[in-house]
């Protein structure tokens, strides 16, 4: 029997950046439903946004200096020549002592360089008692200052997000070419585990309830989930049953059957799809260090710790990556993290990552996180936990109220 050698979780990270490459197949789709997809050709910029100086306020378009001095004890005034309308051009033109009225959104008349808010100033029948001094350009946005034609708007790897759409919408374009979206297959194994509609267990019979969790994650980052069944620890069986999901997806994801016993084949199984086949066989992390990551013939597999705990964490830190990586979204250093105070003492072995599922809450103005302290193969410590904390592999524990930063599950 040969035992993993682990490697730690930053060797671990970096392995995925070295191994895992972005699918190469591209398609065109419509603003309107390329949400959460990955740019796979840069945009650039073929127009100024905004296309005319506009004003951000209901107001009144001034040359600021025309202000100064001004104040609601000694007010300025100017004689207010016209107005401009939502959609139209401005004809008029801003000359010492002059003011003309500009909605929100509406063109900058020539001559003025500001806006004065309406709260700020008073129009008495054509002559505007101003109360407060403004800076030039103050309420107003440039012409090209949001966006400038010729720049790169969004590059290769940017997922699409609401706000990414809208900056495109803004530009007027209509299609995007983005990565396709991935296919990922999901094969359960162990002579224990059984469908998790079974209502009537036998001794010594698991349901697979790492199916639903695994396949929720992937379906939160808008992966299509192939589920493959369970199969039995029978390697001929196992082979043919990975061999044929496999076929079928991008990325394959076994769970169960990557520690060192005899009848884990998960190794065997994954290094005759392809290769060059495993490149990390054990985590120094706790829980999930039995996980195993490899490329067969490009694409990524992830063989994942059957206890749930473990293995929707190593999903979580681990296969997240992977998909994204091969999905083609551009590196991002942390996970979404918030601080949080810790509620008690936590100790760890140096040289091992620990993940800590804790429960969040709020306390005096600052945010708190509490231990749920369970074994791996527990699922309600992750559904009491709202996220959890990672001790590095240098520290030997977190202190009683030290700051941590805690990765999100919710």
């Amino acid at each position: 029997m040969q035992f993993f050698k682990v490697k730690t979780v930053e060797e671990t990270f970096d392995l995925i950046e070295e191994q895992v490459a972005a699918i190469k197949e591209t398609e065109v789709r419509s603003l309107e439903n390329a949400l959460h997809y990955i740019l796979a050709v840069p945009v650039t910029a073929k127009e100024n946004v905004p296309g005319f100086d506009r004003s951000t306020v209901d107001g009144y378009a001034v040359r600021a200096r025309d202000t100064y001095g001004s104040s609601e004890s000694m007010p300025g005034f100017l004689n207010v020549i016209g107005e401009v309308k939502m959609g139209e051009a401005s004809a008029y033109q801003v000359g010492l002592g002059e003011a003309v009225y500009v909605p929100t959104g509406g063109m900058l008349p020539a001559g003025s360089d500001s806006v004065i808010m309406i709260e700020h100033c008073e129009d008495i029948d054509g002559l505007l008692n101003v109360y407060k001094q403004i800076a030039p350009n103050e309420n107003v946005i440039r012409t090209g200052e949001d966006i400038r034609s010729g720049e790169v708007l969004l590059n290769e790897g940017t997922m699409l997000r609401p706000q990414e759409l809208g900056a495109l919408a803004s530009l007027g374009v209509s299609e995007v070419t983005v990565f396709r979206k991935l296919k990922a297959g999901y094969l359960s194994s162990g002579d224990e585990i059984v469908p998790y509609q079974t209502e009537n267990l036998l001794v010594g019979q698991i349901r697979d309830i790492n199916y639903l969790t695994i396949a929720g994650l992937a379906a939160e980052w808008d992966i299509e989930v192939i589920y493959g069944g369970i199969v039995k620890d029978d390697f001929q069986e196992f082979q043919q049953r990975a061999k044929e999901l496999y076929d079928q997806v991008d990325c394959l994801i076994l769970s169960g059957g990557s520690s060192v016993g005899a009848k884990d084949y998960t190794i065997e199984v994954i290094d005759s799809l392809g290769t060059p086949g495993v490149f990390v066989h054990g985590i120094s992390i706790k829980p999930g260090k039995p996980t195993i990551l490899a490329m067969a013939n490009g694409k990524p597999v992830i063989g994942l710790p059957g206890h749930p705990a473990s293995a929707m964490i190593i999903f979580k830190l681990f296969g997240e990556k992977v998909l994204e990586k091969l999905k083609g979204k551009k590196a991002e250093k942390k996970l979404d993290r918030v601080f949080a105070r810790m509620t008690k003492n936590i100790p760890s072995a140096p040289g091992r990552s620990d993940y800590i599922r804790v429960r969040l809450f709020e306390k005096e103005g600052e945010w708190w996180a509490e231990p749920i302290i369970g074994k791996s193969g527990l699922i309600t410590t992750l559904v009491k936990s709202d996220g959890i904390v990672e001790i590095t592999s240098e520290k030997e524990g977190i202190s009683q109220g030290e700051y941590v930063p805690v990765i999100a599950t919710r």
